[in-house]
């Protein structure tokens, strides 16, 4: 997975966390997370404030 891998990010958060409620994650962990997902290969540096608002809104709409 990459950073641009948005909905497999979500769907693999809303397994690894199922007790969260991802809008009030802060984006320095949600950048955490997604790092120590398992198959995640995504550079750090290729990570900005809207990668880290789409995979949010992803995350929202795949627990819902």
């Amino acid at each position: 997975m990459d950073w641009t891998d948005i909905n497999d990010i979500a769907i693999e958060l809303c397994d690894a966390h199922p007790d969260v409620d991802p809008q009030y994650v802060n984006f320095v962990d949600l950048r955490k997370w997604v790092m120590a997902l398992d198959g995640f290969a995504g550079d750090a540096e290729r990570c900005g404030e809207k990668v880290l608002e789409a995979v949010q809104m992803a995350w929202l709409d795949e627990c819902d």
